[in-house]
């Protein structure tokens, strides 16, 4: 499998790299994740984009592809986590789909933590189908960054799951899977996406600290 075409922001000698993956239907350049990306890059961190092989393909005439199978994307994550270099700390993580399958690679890796901005817990409409279980004995640091009221699991449901001691959260205020809230919230998507972009740089330098965890 070839080296993915990595996006790359922040300085290359930063303390630890971030690697990103795209939800299911959106690429890695959207206006979410350049917001993302360019804040933890701000912060001081090396942030590499990266596509799915069925996303890469829609760039290319490849037409609206679903995405692909899990050993795929899975493989697809071993590829970029081997492709990405450098010998600082490494962090994994990404948007819904994206975030998910980097957990789910976490453990056989030896990345220092997964950063997930709006986990998929179980389908919208479908609480019943979770999709929690490897979460429930993470050893691998992971910080979910969530909207109260997203439909793939809204606050008051997580808050009910059994999960590893290593599962953080952070909450973004009346947000929905991209944690965007109700103007009648009093609150904004500035405002929202700001506060888990500053949660994420510091998570990342409380893990890479030495007996942090």
């Amino acid at each position: 499998m070839p080296a993915p075409d990595f996006l790359e922001n922040g300085p290359a000698n930063a303390p630890a790299t971030l690697i990103l993956a795209h939800g299911a239907g959106a690429p890695m350049d959207t206006p979410f994740m350049n917001r993302v990306a360019e804040g933890i890059a701000d912060a001081g961190y090396r942030v590499l984009r990266f596509e799915f092989p069925y996303m890469a393909a829609r760039r290319t005439g490849g037409g609206r592809r679903p995405p692909d199978r899990q050993p795929v994307l899975l493989d697809t994550w071993r590829n970029a986590i081997a492709s990405a270099g450098n010998d600082k700390p490494l962090f994994i993580g990404g948007k819904s789909m994206g975030g998910r399958m980097a957990t789910l690679i976490a453990e056989e890796t030896d990345v220092a933590g997964t950063l997930c901005f709006g986990y998929p817990f179980h389908p919208p409409g479908t609480p019943g189908k979770l999709r929690t279980a490897h979460l429930e004995t993470m050893t691998c640091p992971t910080l979910i960054l969530q909207g109260e009221r997203d439909p793939f699991g809204a606050r008051e449901e997580v808050e009910g799951y059994t999960l590893s001691g290593l599962v953080s959260l952070y909450w973004a205020t009346d947000g929905n899977h991209d944690l965007a809230p109700r103007k009648a919230s009093g609150h904004t998507v500035d405002g929202n996406l700001a506060g888990a972009i500053g949660a994420a740089p510091q998570f990342m330098k409380k893990v890479s600290r030495p007996g942090s965890f």
